[in-house]
């Protein structure tokens, strides 16, 4: 392929080699993996953050990673004592501390659980205790069997993951460009430390209001439709990492999905609430191409690689395309087929004796999300946008057809796919971490548990406290968007199929073929780096346009640094990103504990 060409990703360009550069060293297999104190270490970390992430979530429905956060604290804690942890001590630990940080969505407590409470459907504690245990670990056990196909024979990038192990490898590197990375990754984190800090007490530098201050009426138009000035260091830092081809699709959905699409069926009366109601508003509308989109790309993608799919679940050794044979370190069979039936029984009992769901409907989500899950993956592994909301409305879709009216059980089996999405996704942007590290995959899933565990502790009770402080779904309270998003589709499918936007069904079927004609146009290798990412494409028709732009900026920094100085770029292009990444998540958190202090922005 010609490096020069606008779609070529910066891996696939033979200037520029996969992340870490140097891959795993040798000698870090010597040091010790799955200690008490990495682990411990983690579950501290991640259920801290687990808990803001509750707070946050429900006040602007968005909740943290925690890997690169669990990582550089686990390690910084230790480094300060003079007791540092191995490498892959501090990979264990990023990758319990992001099991723990996870399970605020993963439970649905941003989402699901806080939408059953606004329906008059309260849940006490000691049920979420019991519901957050037997949904959590079901993603977990799905990503299983997917790591192989995902990780060794794809090689998706999952640019948080690959950012984890970047940074886990500046903190140990040596040698004069090793420093230097360390050197750029601390300072581009510092820089996206301070500006995310900064937008707190100044709202307008994430977010400046042109329209307002130019008093342009197309801007004012474009700001409506979500197309207005983002600057979250992470996106920009994604942009990075993802590629042009996979950033140029983003944008040409987020055009596509709510430029033309939203603004066409609004003008048609199809849509003619708010651009972003959910109930009667384009943005309601559009979400259904844009999942089928993403969904039939990604399964036909899935289909046309049946054989190695299906080695992947038998547990083969690594196929031939990976180059490596881990088999040693892979997790057994036995562990997670034994994990899947036993986390099903009590999902199906916990749904019925807590929310009355017939145990053959809990049996029919779990099916879905161990396919959407395979969605989930894919999506996140190729974008770093993991679409749980999406996901979660493709059950809810199903369920308004086979339980029409039945609103807990639509809500209660979405959230079962959500936490398979959720946790599949979470756990395999670590084992792309580890991979990269040369860490055992066994040790990182027993790490994954210990993590999960320790983040039930810490979330439920978090719950209770902020919706017995704070009533929920209010302005003046805690707003819950996303839980009033899930309220608002479980009510709008309660009357089964016929509640569906106006002439979503041919569009959806449109989206569909689309979606697996791209899946097929990418097996034609002489042209598969010009065809445009199908779940890249759907997922900008869910997610706000603002979100994809700033990856484009990323991008355009990204070759105006390669076109400029190629050397440079090469050499600390991922570094700047992990920097990027990785100071926005730090500083998120103490954003988030200014904001439970109620400590007031400036402006």
């Amino acid at each position: 392929m010609d490096e020069q060409s606008p779609f070529a990703s910066p891996q696939s360009s033979p200037e520029i080699p996969e992340e870490p550069a140097a891959g795993p060293n040798p000698d870090w297999s010597l040091g010790a993996q799955l200690t008490t104190r990495a682990v411990v270490a983690g579950c501290l970390i991640g259920s801290i953050i687990a808990c803001t992430n509750i707070y946050i979530g429900l006040k602007i429905g968005w909740t943290f990673g925690a890997s690169i956060i669990s990582a550089v604290l686990g390690f910084s804690f230790f480094a300060m004592i003079d007791r540092r942890l191995s490498v892959l001590e501090t990979n264990i630990a990023q990758t319990a501390g992001s099991a723990a940080g996870s399970m605020a969505s993963a439970a649905g407590l941003v989402a699901a659980i806080p939408a059953m409470d606004m329906l008059g459907n309260p849940i006490s504690w000691w049920e979420l205790v019991l519901w957050s245990l037997a949904i959590a670990f079901l993603g977990v056990f799905f990503a299983v069997p997917l790591r192989r196909q995902m990780v060794l024979i794809d090689k998706l990038k999952f640019p948080t993951g690959t950012a984890t192990a970047e940074t886990i490898t500046a903190m140990f590197s040596d040698g004069s460009v090793a420093i230097a990375k360390a050197n750029y990754l601390l300072w581009s984190g510092a820089f996206a430390g301070i500006f995310t800090l900064s937008y707190y007490f100044v709202p307008q530098l994430e977010s400046p209001p042109i329209d307002k201050w130019t008093g342009i009426a197309i801007l004012a138009t474009a700001t409506a439709w979500g197309f207005k000035i983002y600057l979250g260091p992470a996106l920009f830092g994604a942009g990075f990492l993802i590629g042009p081809r996979v950033v140029l699709s983003l944008l040409a959905g987020a055009i596509l999905g709510w430029a033309v699409l939203g603004s066409f069926v609004q003008s048609q009366g199809w849509a003619p609430g708010d651009v972003n109601s959910f109930s009667d508003g384009p943005r309601g509308w559009i979400l259904w191409p844009g999942v089928a989109l993403m969904v039939s790309e990604a399964l036909a993608s899935v289909a046309f690689s049946w054989k190695t799919f299906i080695r992947a679940f038998q547990g083969v050794a690594a196929a031939a395309e990976s180059g490596k044979d881990d088999s040693a370190d892979s997790i057994p069979n036995s562990w997670w087929i034994g994990g899947l039936i036993a986390g099903s029984i009590l999902t199906m009992v916990i749904a019925q004796l807590v929310f009355d769901i017939m145990w053959y409907y809990s049996l029919i989500a779990i099916a879905l999300s161990s396919i959407l899950s395979v969605v989930a993956v894919r999506s996140t592994g190729e974008t770093d946008i993991n679409p749980i909301g999406g996901m979660g409305k493709i059950t809810q879709l199903v369920f308004g057809g086979m339980a029409p009216g039945q609103i807990p059980t639509n809500l209660m089996c979405a959230a079962i796919t959500g936490a398979g999405a959720s946790q599949a996704a979470d756990m395999m942007q670590d084992l792309k971490t580890g991979h990269l590290l040369g860490a055992s995959a066994r040790k990182q899933f027993i790490a994954q548990l210990f993590g999960i565990l320790a983040g039930v502790v810490f979330v439920v009770p978090a719950y209770v406290l902020f919706t017995n402080a704070y009533e929920i779904g209010t302005e003046d309270g805690l707003p819950a968007p996303a839980a009033l998003a899930w309220k608002a589709m479980a009510e709008l499918l309660a009357n089964g199929f016929s509640a569906l936007p106006p002439y979503s069904v041919q569009f959806v079927g449109g989206a569909t073929v689309v979606g697996v004609l791209l899946a097929t146009l990418r097996r034609f290798k002489t042209i598969a780096p010009y065809v445009p990412s199908g779940l890249a494409l759907g997922i900008a028709f869910i997610v706000p346009p603002y979100y994809s732009l700033v990856m484009v900026y990323g991008l355009v920094a990204w070759l105006i640094w390669k076109a400029v100085s190629p050397q440079s770029c090469r050499n600390f292009d991922f570094a700047v990103a992990s920097g990027l990444i990785a100071g926005e998540g730090l500083m998120g958190i103490v954003n988030a504990v200014l904001t439970i202090c109620n400590v007031p922005s400036l402006t």
